[in-house]
């Protein structure tokens, strides 16, 4: 398989691993990218923009600068508004989430905190009934439906994956904290300033860099190399009764992920797209100056993002987890460089992070959407081999 790109002295651990990715995992187009102490050490790039597209020496070629959806690796990305509102002092994290949005009382949810929003502990992982695509992406039937929305459980008491809600959660704080809308004020404060290819929202003129994602099983040749769930997890996937199940279809039928209309809509837990340079970098900045631009987060905040306020059972992924005020930190369901790594996989396989010990940015995206939830083999490959290379 020949990849494009480059990779710093030291580093060529991760071209192999990358390598592998295709020639045994089954990777069909991605790409990886890695910051370290500010600079761009890993760049690199393969296979088909489309993961249904013609061979990788066409037309249909990735490029340096295709972007694709990166699914809840965009909760990392959205998690970083939220952190940089309250340090600027716009935003309370131990704030109740109705002083700003005072329509999220009902349903014994007066005491949620915002923190407890971030942490995945507010209690309202799945809708009494699913919305339409149509009303997922309307920007007023999501935050209507989970102000509405009854908790199922104490809030703060205990946590689960907020899947699909948390678009709308998190969305709706920050429209109510800065009158602008979460990818808006992204895009304005963060990556247009950085220069980072990464959308909550895609503009049309971005629109024909994005490649075409679909469904893959991993090639027989993987052999042991795939991944069988526990029994118990995948009894929660298969239930549509589960919690599992009904947290994943907050969304009903799931959405084509490939649609424009899909693609321009602002959801930050599931439909960011971008360039794994994008979210690297993005890391990168968030926790020290990079060759692209200045530090995000105050050594104060970076602290913060990797506060674990959640761990053990997760009601909605039925493994343990952990994460902090927004980010999935470091553990046996989603392992990460080390434990002082925050950031967040996207389900089928992207995953982004930052190792501030480490001073490490990075990021993969693939358009073969595997069935891993939390840790995919290939983005585990390239983590370990990153960590082979420090």
């Amino acid at each position: 398989m020949e990849v494009q790109g480059t990779v710093a002295e030291g580093f060529e651990a991760v071209r192999e691993a990358f390598v592998r990715n295709f020639e045994v995992l089954g990777d069909r187009g991605a790409a990886v990218a890695v910051y370290r102490d500010g600079r761009r050490v890993v760049d690199l790039w393969g296979g088909t923009k489309d993961a249904d597209g013609a061979g990788a020496g066409g037309s249909g070629a990735w490029q340096a600068g295709t972007a694709q959806v990166v699914r809840s690796a965009t909760k990392g990305v959205a998690a970083a508004v939220p952190l940089l509102l309250h340090q600027r002092g716009l935003l309370d994290l131990d704030a109740p989430v109705g002083a700003y949005w005072p329509e999220f009382k009902a349903g014994g949810k007066e005491h949620v905190r915002v923190r407890d929003l971030l942490s995945h502990r507010a209690g309202v992982p799945a809708l009494d009934r699913g919305l339409t695509p149509a009303e997922a992406i309307d920007g007023v039937s999501g935050p209507r439906a989970v102000a509405a929305q009854a908790a199922l459980w104490e809030p703060g008491t205990a946590h689960g994956y907020h899947a699909q809600t948390y678009s709308w959660l998190l969305s709706e704080l920050v429209l109510r904290v800065t009158g602008a809308s979460l990818g808006n004020w992204l895009a304005e404060q963060v990556t247009g300033p950085l220069g980072l290819d990464f959308w909550i929202g895609l503009p049309d003129d971005a629109a024909d860099r994005v490649g075409r994602v679909a469904a893959v099983d991993p090639p027989e040749r993987a052999g042991a190399l795939k991944v069988r769930p526990r029994r118990n997890v995948s009894e929660a996937y298969a239930d549509p009764h589960s919690l599992t199940r009904r947290a994943f279809a907050a969304i009903d039928p799931l959405p084509d992920e490939n649609a424009p209309g899909y693609r321009a809509a602002e959801l930050p837990a599931s439909a960011g797209i971008g360039t794994a340079r994008a979210l690297a970098g993005f890391y990168a900045a968030l926790i020290g100056d990079t060759q692209d631009g200045a530090r995000l987060l105050t050594p104060e905040t970076t602290a913060l993002a990797g506060t674990e306020l959640s761990s053990g059972p997760d009601r909605v992924l039925v493994v343990n987890t952990r994460f902090g005020p927004g980010h999935m930190l470091h553990g046996p369901a989603s392992p990460l460089l080390s434990p002082a790594s925050f950031g967040h996989p996207g389900r089928g396989g992207s995953l982004a992070f930052a190792d501030p010990e480490a001073g490490i940015g990075f990021g993969y995206v693939t358009n073969g959407l595997a069935k891993s939830v939390t840790a995919d083999p290939r983005a585990q490959a390239l983590v370990r081999a990153v960590g082979a290379s420090l």
